[in-house]
């Protein structure tokens, strides 16, 4: 017989599983003990299974007849669908004992776990049907749920991942819950992640840099959005319609362009103190190209940008921002809250990182 060394019970010697706690009953954590003779064993006792030398081994798990396995020949209770040796089925028809809900092996009343599968006898069915229970490796960032956040290197590969446990989670150099500390572009607490109703949010919490969300469809422009293309920061402002201009009182016409009579928005290039650099005005129906190479604004000293970047569109009385293709694409700073889907880009300071999952 196989005696568990967890809890010392005594279990037969086909059994798989301790009966009593269910834990594997395996040379490494099972001891073979001898079994208890009988004084007296009846040839073809019910129950008993006799091997040379009168030592009887093999207890059936319910009371009432034996017959042989149709499979093995095993001698086994005629109340068990399924023999414990060989687990091919008996044909038995007269089961009126307990059977495991899953391998469909008797066992005895009281045991509380399956001796052949180590299912627990008591589970609900649509527990128990799922297959034996098994124990996984603990790992705490298998044991929390919650959206995902990747950290790409430069080449796109995962470098780490983040499990969101928390409805808010806050990013910075020295403070927050995921901190960067050799990261100099980083303010100490920069912003902050929230997940709520099933989506995901971020926002700025005032950092020196910038939130930036890449975009994967046009984004409208709004009065005050900025930009990043490439390395250069280009900010969106709202002029408003001019009103009409009155004829001269001697009726001399006034040189200059005629086409566009009105400019509506003005792109301006920020340097890094915010100061204003350069600027190209926009007008309705006027679309432009933005890349290092080709283009209406064209940067050649900027190797971050793509030869082709960006183009801003006129579509009626606003304009949209769209990606044309570049390699590092285009973001646009996080104003108030900003909602993720999943695959979304996030670049704080100097890291980029990618929603996994939501």
């Amino acid at each position: 017989m196989l005696k568990c060394a967890f809890c010392g019970r005594e279990n037969e010697p086909d059994s798989k599983h301790c009966q009593d706690c269910g834990k594997p009953l395996t040379p490494s954590v099972a001891r073979v003990i001898p079994a208890v003779r009988s004084p007296s064993p009846a040839a073809g006792a019910p129950g008993m299974a006799s091997q040379p030398g009168g030592q009887m081994v093999g207890v059936p798990r319910s009371s009432g007849a034996v017959l042989p396995c149709p499979s093995c020949a095993r001698q086994i209770g005629a109340t068990l669908p399924f023999c414990p040796l060989c687990g091919k089925p008996t044909g038995f028809n007269v089961a009126t004992g307990p059977s495991c809900k899953v391998c469909g092996s008797g066992y005895r009343m009281g045991d509380k776990f399956c001796a052949r599968c180590g299912t627990k006898t008591d589970a609900p069915i649509d527990q128990a049907t799922a297959g034996p229970a098994q124990t996984a490796v603990f790992s705490l960032r298998g044991s929390v749920s919650g959206p995902k956040l990747a950290l790409l290197a430069e080449d796109g590969e995962v470098m780490q991942s983040f499990v969101l446990d928390r409805p808010e989670t806050t990013v910075g150099r020295n403070d927050g819950d995921i901190r960067f500390s050799e990261d100099v572009f980083l303010s100490p607490l920069h912003a902050q992640v929230s997940h709520r109703d099933g989506k995901l949010f971020v926002r700025d919490l005032g950092s020196r840099n910038g939130t930036w969300v890449f975009l994967d469809a046009p984004h409208r422009l709004m009065d005050g959005d900025v930009m990043l293309i490439g390395s250069q920061l280009l900010r969106f402002r709202r002029l408003g319609y001019p009103g009409p201009h009155p004829p001269e009182a001697d009726q001399t016409r006034r040189l200059g362009s005629l086409i566009p009579n009105a400019d509506v928005a003005v792109l301006a290039q920020l340097r890094g103190d915010g100061s204003v650099r350069d600027t190209l005005h926009l007008s309705p129906g006027r679309n432009i190209r933005v890349g290092r190479e080709n283009g209406d604004w064209v940067f050649p000293y900027d190797q971050t940008m793509s030869g082709r970047h960006a183009e801003v569109n006129s579509q009626d009385s606003d304009f949209y921002v769209q990606d044309a293709g570049s390699r590092n694409g285009v973001a646009v700073a996080v104003r108030g809250e900003r909602q993720l889907n999943k695959g979304s880009r996030v670049l704080l300071g100097d890291q980029m990182l990618r929603v996994e999952s939501l």
